[in-house]
C-alpha cells in the first residue's frame, strides 16, 4: 500500500488530516472491497478455467493464467488494508507488513509485465504469423514467465525490505531518500509510461491489418484494441500523475500548503483506490472477450450452476474468428 505519508516532507507535521482521513476511509474502504470481491471471482474464474484445460494450453493461455495470479497476488492485499483504514492503526505485525507490501508490488508489476507479452505476441501472430512456430514454443514461454516474476520480484524488493511498522502503521521506510525516488519512478515508468508505449506501437501496427480483412467483425475488434489502451490509461494515468504531483510538493517545487497537500493526499488515495479496479476488468478485457475461453467458461459454470447456458453457449459457437484459421490465433480471445 503506498501512503503518502511515506514521503519525506515537514508539511505533515503541522496540518490537520483529521476531515481527509475521514472522506478517505469511506471512500476506500468501498473501492477496495468492491475491487477485492470482484476480483477474486474473475480471476478466480480464469484461473479455473485454464487450469482444466491446461493441456491445450498455449502462450496465449498461460500469459492469462499468470495475469490472473498476478491480480489475484494484488487484490488479497486489500482486505489488510481496508481492515487498518476502518481500525486506524496496523494490527498484523512488522513480518505481514513487509510481505503485504511485497506481495502488493509484485502483484502490480507481474500483471504489468503479463499485459506487455500478451501485447507482443498479438503482434507478433498477427504482423509476423510465418514465424509463429519459431516464437510460440513451450520453452520460451517458461522462459518469459519465469523472467517476469523474478524481474517483478526485483523490482519490488524495497517494498519487501524496507515497508516496515511505526507509530501503528505500515510504511515504506527506507534508509536512503533515494529509494523513494525510485519507487515513484518504478511505478510511473515500469507501471504507465512503457506498458503504454509498447501498447499504442503494437496495436497502431495492429490496427491497419485488421482493417484491411474481409470479415464482419473487424470493427469490433479494432474498438477492443482501443478500449484495451484507453481504459489502462484511464484508470492508471490520474494515480501516477498525483504520484508524480506529490513528488514536486515534497520537494517544494510546487508551493506546499495545507490544503494543496489535503488535496493531493485525498486524490492519491481515491485515485489509488480507482486504478486497482483495473484488475477487476482484466479478465473481461483479456480472457472472457474470447471465443474459446467463454465456451469454457460457460462449459465449466454448467456444471457448477443450475442454470441453463445452452442458448449462450450456442451463441459462442456460432461466433466467427476474426484471424484466418490458418495461423491458428483469434483476435477475440483479448
Amino acid at each position: 500500500m503506498f501512503n503518502l505519508t511515506s514521503l519525506p516532507t515537514g508539511i505533515y507535521n503541522f496540518c490537520d488530516y483529521d476531515s481527509v482521513d475521514v472522506t478517505n476511509t469511506g471512500i476506500v474502504v468501498i473501492l477496495y472491497n468492491l475491487v477485492f470481491a470482484l476480483g477474486l471471482l474473475g480471476n478466480g474464474l480464469v484461473v479455473c478455467v485454464l487450469v482444466k484445460h491446461w493441456k491445450q494450453s498455449n502462450l496465449t493461455d498461460i500469459c492469462l493464467f499468470n495475469l490472473a495470479l498476478s491480480d489475484l497476488l494484488f487484490v488479497i492485499t486489500l482486505p489488510f488494508y481496508s481492515h487498518v483504514l476502518v481500525k486506524g492503526y496496523w494490527t498484523f505485525g512488522n513480518f505481514m507488513c513487509s510481505i503485504l507490501s511485497g506481495f502488493h508490488c509484485t502483484g502490480f508489476f507481474s500483471s504489468i509485465f503479463f499485459m506487455i507479452i500478451l501485447t507482443l505476441d498479438r503482434y507478433i501472430v498477427i504482423l509476423h504469423s510465418h514465424k509463429v512456430a519459431q516464437y510460440r514454443t513451450m520453452r520460451l514461454t517458461i522462459a518469459l514467465t519465469l523472467t517476469s516474476w523474478i524481474l517483478s520480484a526485483c523490482v519490488s524488493l524495497p517494498s519487501f525490505i524496507f515497508t516496515k511498522v511505526t507509530n501503528d502503521e505500515c510504511h515504506l521506510l527506507p534508509e536512503n531518500e533515494d529509494w523513494y525516488h525510485y519507487d515513484l519512478f518504478a511505478k510511473n515508468i515500469l507501471g504507465l509510461i512503457l506498458p503504454l508505449l509498447l501498447m499504442v506501437a503494437c496495436y497502431s501496427r495492429i490496427i491497419p491489418v485488421l482493417v484491411k480483412m474481409k470479415t464482419a467483425k473487424k470493427h469490433r475488434v479494432v474498438k477492443l484494441i482501443i478500449s484495451i489502451v484507453g481504459v489502462f490509461f484511464l484508470f492508471w494515468a490520474p494515480y501516477n500523475i498525483s504520484l508524480f504531483l506529490n513528488f514536486l510538493l515534497s520537494h517544494n517545487i510546487i508551493p506546499q500548503t495545507c490544503d494543496s497537500d489535503k488535496n493531493l493526499r485525498l486524490a492519491e488515495s481515491v485515485t489509488e483506490a480507482f486504478a486497482y479496479t483495473h484488475c477487476c476488468l482484466n479478465p473481461i478485457i483479456y480472457a472472457f472477450v474470447g471465443q474459446k475461453f467463454m465456451r469454457r467458461t460457460l462449459q465449466m459454470l454448467k456444471k457448477w450452476l443450475p442454470i441453463s447456458t445452452t442458448d449462450l453457449l450456442e451463441s459462442v459457437s456460432r461466433r466467427s474468428s476474426v484471424v484466418s484459421r490458418s495461423s491458428g490465433f483469434m483476435v477475440t480471445t483479448m
